[in-house]
C-alpha cells in the first residue's frame, strides 16, 4: 500500500532558496563539499598505490636477498646464508613468509610459516617475477612474489628452484586507515573553514545591496529622499535608476494634483454663479421652484467636488515615497484652529500625542481625516472633545471622543454612508465621515465608530504608523 504525504504550502515555500544569500551559500557548499570528497578520493587512491608501491619494493628486495643467500645443497635442496636474510623470516606467523621448490618437489618453508604452507602456486616463468595474492597463517590476506631460478653456473636446469614470499597485508591497510582518518579530519576542518569563508564573501558581497534596502527602507520611513550613498558599479546603475523614478513619481504626483486641484477651481466657480444666480431668483413666485431646485443640485455638486479632490489627493500620496507626517503638531494645529470656530459655544478640545509618533503619509491628508473627525465632535459636543494618538506596532491608532448625546449602535452604522445626515439643523455636508473611511482605505486603515466613556461619540482611526 503506498503511502502519499502531503507537504503543507508553508513548509514548501520554507525549503525554497527565495534569498540569493541562501543561494549563493548553498551552491557554493554543494561544490566545495563535491570538491573536497572527489580530491580526498584521488589521495587517498594515490596513498594507497604508493603504499602498495613501497610494500611491493620491500617484497622484491627480499626476494632478492633469499636468491642471494640460496645455494643447492648436495641433497637436492638449498642452503640459506642466514646473513642475507630478514630476520622477520624466523619469527613465527609475523606476517613474511618465504617458500622454496625444487622443480615439482616439496621444498623448504621458513620459520615464520612454522608448519603452514601458503596456496597455490600460480605458473611462474623463468627469470620473471610473478605476483599475485594469497591466504596466509590466520586467513591473513597475502601480496606474494614468485620466481624461478636456476642456481646452477651454466644454467643446465638441473637446479631449478621456485622462490616466494609473501607478505602480509595488513600494515598496508592499517597506514591507509590511518591516513583516511587524517585526511578526513584535515579535509572536514578544511571543508568548515572555506564554508566559513563563503559565508564572510557572501555578507561583503551582498552589503551594497543590504544599503539599499536600507537606504529604501529611509525613505519609505520619510528620513531620506533619495538613494545616498557610495555604491559599486554593478550596484550604481539600480541606485540611480531607482533614484529617476521616485523623481518622476513625484513629478508625476504633482501634475496629477494640480490638474485635480484646477479641474475642482473650474468646476466651482461656475457652480458659485449658478447659486448666486438662484438665490437672485428665490423671491420671484415664478422661479422660486427652479431657484430651490437649482440651489439642491449646486450643492450636491460642491459636495462630491469637495469628496473626490480629498480622494484622489490622498490616492495620489500614495504612490510618493518618503512621505513622514508628526502627528503630534498635526494635532495641534487643528485643535487651536478648530477650537478657535467653535469658541462661542465654549468647546474645549484636548489633545494627547507623543512627539515620536509619525503618520506614513502625507500632512494633508491626516489634516482632512483628523480634522473631519475632530470638527464632527466639536459640532454635537456639550463641552469637549478628547483625541488621542497612540502607537501599536506598525500602526496608529487616533481616537476622537465628545461628550454629546452619542449615537445608538444602528445610528453609527447609518452615518457611514456617504452624505447620510441624521440631524439637518446641525451644519455639515455629511461627507466628513465619508471622506474619513475612503482616505483611510487607501491608506490601508480603517474608520470604526462606538460609545465614549464621556457620554457621546467615539470615532477610532487606525493607520500605518512608522516605528
Amino acid at each position: 500500500m503506498a503511502i502519499h504525504l502531503k507537504i503543507p504550502k508553508w513548509v514548501a515555500r520554507r525549503l525554497r532558496f527565495e534569498s540569493l544569500a541562501a543561494r549563493l551559500i548553498a551552491a557554493a557548499a554543494v561544490w566545495t563539499l563535491l570538491g573536497l570528497v572527489a580530491g580526498g578520493a584521488v589521495l587517498s587512491n594515490a596513498f594507497r598505490m604508493a603504499a602498495e608501491t613501497s610494500f611491493d619494493a620491500a617484497l622484491t628486495a627480499d626476494m632478492d636477498g633469499l636468491i642471494a643467500a640460496a645455494e643447492p645443497d648436495p641433497g637436492g635442496g638449498v642452503m640459506l646464508e642466514g646473513r642475507f636474510l630478514n630476520h622477520n623470516f624466523d619469527r613465527v606467523y609475523s606476517g613474511l613468509y618465504y617458500q622454496i621448490r625444487a622443480g615439482n618437489s616439496g621444498g623448504q618453508i621458513s620459520r615464520s610459516l612454522f608448519d603452514k604452507e601458503i596456496h597455490p602456486f600460480d605458473e611462474v616463468r623463468k627469470g620473471a617475477l610473478t605476483w599475485g595474492h594469497a591466504v596466509g597463517p590466520e586467513n591473513q590476506s597475502l601480496r606474494v612474489v614468485s620466481r624461478r631460478v636456476d642456481l646452477t653456473p651454466d644454467n643446465s636446469n638441473d637446479a631449478e628452484f621456485t622462490f616466494l614470499v609473501g607478505g602480509d597485508m595488513s600494515e598496508v591497510d592499517r597506514q591507509t586507515r590511518e591516513f583516511n582518518t587524517t585526511l578526513f579530519w584535515s579535509f572536514l576542518i578544511l571543508g568548515l573553514g572555506l564554508i566559513g569563508a563563503i559565508l564572510v564573501q557572501v555578507r561583503i558581497g551582498l552589503q551594497p545591496l543590504r544599503r539599499v534596502s536600507e537606504a529604501l527602507a529611509r525613505i519609505r520611513d520619510g528620513q531620506a529622499r533619495r538613494l545616498q550613498g557610495h555604491f559599486p558599479t554593478e550596484i550604481a546603475p539600480l541606485a540611480s535608476e531607482l533614484n529617476s523614478l521616485i523623481q518622476h513619481s513625484e513629478e508625476v504626483v504633482a501634475r496629477a494634483r494640480t490638474h485635480v486641484s484646477n479641474l475642482a477651481h473650474f468646476l466651482k466657480t461656475p457652480l458659485s454663479v449658478l447659486a448666486a444666480e438662484a438665490d437672485a431668483h428665490e423671491k420671484d413666485v415664478a422661479a422660486a421652484p427652479l431657484a430651490e431646485m437649482v440651489k439642491r443640485q449646486v450643492f450636491a455638486m460642491r459636495r462630491q467636488v469637495d469628496h473626490y479632490l480629498a480622494r484622489a489627493r490622498a490616492a495620489g500620496s500614495l504612490d510618493v515615497l518618503g512621505n513622514r507626517t508628526q502627528v503630534s503638531a498635526v494635532m495641534e494645529d487643528l485643535a487651536r484652529v478648530i477650537e478657535r470656530i467653535h469658541a462661542t459655544r465654549g468647546i474645549r478640545i484636548e489633545a494627547t500625542s507623543a512627539d515620536e509618533i509619525y503618520f506614513r503619509g502625507e500632512r494633508q491628508d491626516l489634516e482632512e481625516m483628523l480634522g473631519n473627525l475632530i470638527d464632527n465632535g466639536c459640532k454635537w459636543a456639550k463641552s469637549r472633545v478628547r483625541v488621542v494618538a497612540s502607537q501599536t506596532p506598525g500602526r496608529l491608532v487616533l481616537t476622537v471622543e465628545d461628550d454629546g448625546p452619542g449615537l445608538s449602535a444602528e445610528q453609527r452604522t447609518q452615518v457611514g454612508e456617504r452624505g447620510e445626515r441624521l440631524d439637518e439643523s446641525v451644519p455639515g455636508t455629511g461627507l466628513g465621515l465619508a471622506i474619513v473611511r475612503d482616505i483611510s482605505k487607501l491608506y490601508g486603515g480603517f474608520l470604526a465608530l462606538d460609545a465614549s466613556p464621556l457620554g457621546g461619540l467615539l470615532a477610532r482611526l487606525e493607520l500605518p504608523a512608522i516605528q
